[in-house]
């Protein structure tokens, strides 16, 4: 398996390339050279794989001969050990014809860590295999920060900075992030919003001299491995509810595009997936394209489901490539367009190709509590602010002919007390594990959205390490 830039500019590589690399040397990002299938009888043979097995038989077409499938599937079975659930994840039925898939029983509560998880041991076998070590910086809008640095804390070839922005998390997403006492790992408060955070990653990576001397990489969903390892999760709920034999729909609470994005990877190489619905908050950008080709940004507001607090949806960039079909100065000039004109300008054909699978929903805060307390008075279920908005997608727009929608579950309600406490009386504790996150010493940097600043901190992390 080879991979090529959306932006076509930069050399094809293989997979380890491709997981060292995470972005692209001409601010593309890669994408498959060319797609894998499964066959239904192919499907049909993971039936009632253990979760990490079928992990590893999904990913081992991208993997390709970068690393062998007994060491992936070791991999992906070490990853998923210390789940909190035997099932890793859980298919609930909340209604007919409705179910909720829960990612979120790993060590930081979010669905982030299905994908951490085997990265860091990714990372952990190519950098030993090839005596290599990486800078890691990475962007979060609340959860991959904490999944990033749970995966790479005190790993030996690897620094990892995170870049979140000041007072746009909810405090236990912040201290999970900011009370690892490992000496790799560095936290900076941006003083801006999450796109200034996920601008200055990319401006990073653009600036060639640092990139090379910090050997820098990434875990954001720009690294197409964190893609690669969330497509495995949408098998799982589609063979659990018939496919190959029935269609299944997605609905995904969605802000950087790339969890959405696996569900579409998924049907690309063959899962029967008959609609992917895309839950947005206030910042609604995605939803105003999917509604009325209407992708122009808007200032970020924060909000009650802070992961989705997002304007610029980076990995929406791999969709557009693949809608135009796969034209890489078409996809330049877009993107370089959109970044400069603040407005994404798509033909009717093309738009009306991403709306006959994608389908956009919209919920502000009230809302959004208001669901959270429909759901719990019903069912019993809690869900955080973010599973809600997918929820509520979901029932909003059921599919015909009985296909079932599997709504996302993406953090554990725990990780937003407040808004839980408000919508239901209920305030959820954190899991045991977790019980004295608020005793504990927190660290971080609060910085300027200054790129020769934030530079000069990784690099003193680096620096510090080497």
């Amino acid at each position: 398996m080879r991979y090529i830039s959306t932006r076509g500019q930069a050399p094809a590589r293989d997979f380890a390339d491709v997981l060292l690399a995470g972005l692209a040397e001409d601010g593309g990002l890669f994408m498959p050279e060319s797609w894998p299938h499964f066959s239904p009888s192919d499907w049909r043979s993971m039936r009632g794989l253990p979760y990490a097995d079928l992990a590893a038989r999904v990913m081992q077409p991208f993997v390709g001969a970068s690393i062998p499938f007994d060491v992936l599937r070791t991999i992906c079975r070490d990853a998923y050990a210390g789940f909190g659930h035997p099932a890793i994840v859980p298919l609930i039925q909340l209604d007919t014809g409705l179910f909720v898939q829960e990612l979120f029983h790993g060590p930081t509560l979010a669905f982030k860590d299905m994908a951490m998880q085997v990265l860091g041991r990714l990372f952990d076998y190519v950098l030993t295999r090839d005596d290599k070590r990486v800078t890691i910086v990475g962007a979060t809008s609340g959860d991959t920060g904490s999944a990033a640095i749970e995966a790479c804390a005190g790993r030996d070839r690897i620094d990892i900075m995170i870049l979140h922005p000041q007072g746009r998390t909810s405090d236990v997403q912040r201290r999970q992030m900011t009370t690892v006492p490992a000496a790799n790992v560095g936290n900076i408060a941006v003083e801006g919003t999450f796109d200034d955070c996920q601008d200055l990653v990319k401006a990073m990576f653009a600036d060639t001299n640092f990139r090379d001397e910090v050997r820098l990489s990434a875990v954001n969903s720009i690294n197409w491995a964190r893609i690669a390892a969330q497509i495995p999760y949408y098998v799982a709920a589609a063979l659990a509810l018939g496919a190959p034999d029935r269609d299944v729909a997605f609905s995904v609470p969605t802000g950087n595009f790339g969890n959405v994005l696996a569900a579409w990877a998924a049907r690309r190489i063959g899962l029967p997936v008959a609609r992917l619905i895309v839950g947005s908050n206030r910042n609604d950008i995605l939803a105003r394209f999917l509604e009325s080709n209407d992708m122009s940004m808007a200032p970020v507001e924060p909000s009650l489901s802070p992961s989705m607090d997002i304007q610029v949806s980076s990995n929406f960039e791999r969709l557009l490539f693949e809608l135009l079909d796969r034209d890489p100065e078409a996809t330049r000039r877009t993107m370089l367009d959109f970044r400069t004109t603040g407005r994404m300008t798509v033909s009717e054909p093309v738009w009306h190709r991403a709306r006959g699978l994608f389908h956009g929903f919209r919920l502000d805060d009230p809302g959004t509590e208001a669901e959270i307390r429909r759901l719990h008075a019903a069912t019993g279920y809690l869900a955080d602010p973010h599973t809600a908005i997918g929820i509520a997608a979901a029932a909003a727009l059921p599919c015909a002919g009985g296909v079932p929608v599997v709504a996302m579950a993406t953090a554990h309600p725990a990780k937003f007390p407040d808004a839980m406490e408000r919508a239901t009386g209920h305030r959820p504790p954190l899991p045991v594990r977790m019980a004295d996150l608020f005793e504990r010493t927190e660290r971080f940097t609060v910085l300027p959205n200054d790129l020769a600043t934030i530079e000069a901190a990784v690099r003193a992390l680096a620096g510090r390490n080497t």
